[in-house]
């Protein structure tokens, strides 16, 4: 029996979108610039990837002005990010059903992105670290996102790539679907959510 959510939160970072090394490189720039240690991919994928940047540095100690230049350099790199394959394919195949992005990136780079993509139409609603008080694992982001489209969240199915995305999602009270990491469905990739939702 395949799910028929009320909506369909997508997270943008690792989903629909490869942009995890741009995000590496870009806070290892800004942390050079700044005279501090670097950190290397695996402590960065451990320790960071999925979470708010201004959480990041506070946990690291550390100053918001290194959080404004990452931005900055990011915004430089967008040209290096990737959208992932059949990503706008599932999005059209999805189209009966109300649609969220739900991302801890800041809005001017979450719109540029969504720009290079032509994939800003597809949503009903996006909602960014910048929309919120606190970002991703705090679910305030998902609740928001369910607000502005009118839905309950345990109605609501949310597709994320990180521990931080999946604790939003059941903090929230939503479904959740992992891609590369656990939750209620797992898949490897975006086209598989048309083995979970009814089109």
């Amino acid at each position: 029996m395949k799910l028929r959510p009320s909506a369909i939160l997508f997270d943008m970072d690792g989903v629909l979108v490869d942009s995890l090394y741009v995000w590496w490189q870009s806070l290892n720039a800004a942390l050079k610039m700044f005279g501090i240690r670097e950190v290397s991919k695996e402590e960065f994928i451990k320790k960071y990837w999925g979470h708010d940047l201004y959480d990041n540095l506070k946990r690291m100690g550390l100053n918001i002005e290194i959080g404004l230049t990452c931005s900055k350099i990011y915004s430089q790199y967008i040209d290096k990010i990737k959208i992932f394959p059949d990503v706008k394919e599932t999005l059209e195949k999805l189209g009966r059903y109300k649609k969220g992005l739900i991302t801890n990136t800041p809005r001017d780079c979450t719109y540029k992105i969504l720009k290079k993509f032509n994939i800003q139409k597809y949503f009903n609603t996006i909602v960014t670290t910048d929309d919120v008080k606190k970002g991703k694992p705090d679910p305030e982001i998902v609740l928001k996102a369910c607000r502005n489209l009118n839905v309950n969240p345990k109605e609501v199915i949310l597709i994320g790539d990180t521990s931080s995305d999946i604790k939003a999602g059941k903090s929230a009270g939503c479904i959740v679907i992992g891609v590369n990491v656990e939750g209620d469905y797992t898949i490897e990739n975006i086209f598989e959510l048309m083995k979970i939702i009814e089109i």
